[in-house]
């Protein structure tokens, strides 16, 4: 039977998601450990993509296929599993899926927030980018809605990903002020490898002054990743919800 994961992890002691072929510590390695120890089998973790290394999940959907669990063990093995993972890691919940269910491929949106902090935050170092610059939030929500244009974005992906396609469709982008934290969430069908931390970092620019809203439009045209700005770091992005059919993970279900 597959069953389907959603979890939250500090991504601050891994490198990223996917597990490697070392001993490099990643999300995907630690429960595909302790999954098989538990359940007494080889269970391998899938998840719904990859974040890079020192990024934070607060709702990541996996799944797994086991035949040793069963509906009355789920309770069991969400105690039991959460006692065995490192604190960082923590299951919210796990649910029966439809056998050929795919976190990745059925997954009808994925949101992220970035946090940047205005003033220093020394208990939230590990999960916020300080600039002390003033930041013209108007500019960058202008250009942040000019994305809402395109749906070709390799001027804001990762070289040499491998990737099919460059084709995504951003469904909300938007920046607020929450105390003394700037919060950028966007919203999009699908993701490009480090297109979320290109697309702060050159928001950045416009905020600060050194890019224009037309320029920030020339460097998506540019298709070249060459002409944005370098990534924002990584400590202040959080994976925080993706989207499915209802039948398959309500919404209440990310609302913990």
């Amino acid at each position: 039977m597959r069953w389907g994961l959603i979890l939250q992890y500090n991504g601050k002691n891994y490198h990223g998601w996917q597990r490697q072929n070392d001993d490099t510590p990643t999300v995907q390695g630690v429960l595909c450990k302790y999954f098989s120890d538990v359940l007494q089998e080889n269970i391998l973790v899938l998840g719904c993509g990859r974040t890079d290394t020192g990024v934070h999940a607060k709702n990541y959907v996996a799944y797994f296929d086991s035949i040793n669990l069963t509906s009355d063990k789920v309770e069991w093995l969400l105690w039991k599993i959460n006692s065995y993972l490192p604190y960082d890691i923590r299951i919210n919940h796990i649910v029966r899926v439809p056998d050929n269910f795919n976190a990745r491929f059925d997954a009808l949106s994925r949101t992220y927030r970035y946090y940047i902090a205005t003033v220093k935050q020394p208990f939230n170092a590990d999960f916020s980018w300080f600039i002390p610059q003033r930041l013209d939030l108007k500019k960058m929500n202008t250009a942040a809605r000019v994305m809402y244009q395109y749906d070709d974005f390799t001027s804001l992906s990762k070289l040499n990903t491998q990737t099919a396609t460059s084709i995504c469709r951003v469904l909300y982008a938007h920046w607020e002020k929450k105390g003394e934290m700037l919060v950028f969430t966007i919203r999009a069908n699908r993701f490009l490898r480090n297109m979320v931390r290109a697309t702060v970092g050159t928001l950045v620019e416009v905020g600060k002054g050194s890019m224009s809203v037309e320029e920030f439009s020339k460097v998506i045209d540019a298709k070249e990743r060459g002409h944005a700005a370098r990534s924002a770091q990584a400590q202040g992005l959080f994976l925080e919800e993706i989207e499915y059919d209802r039948s398959i993970f309500p919404k209440k279900l990310f609302e913990w």
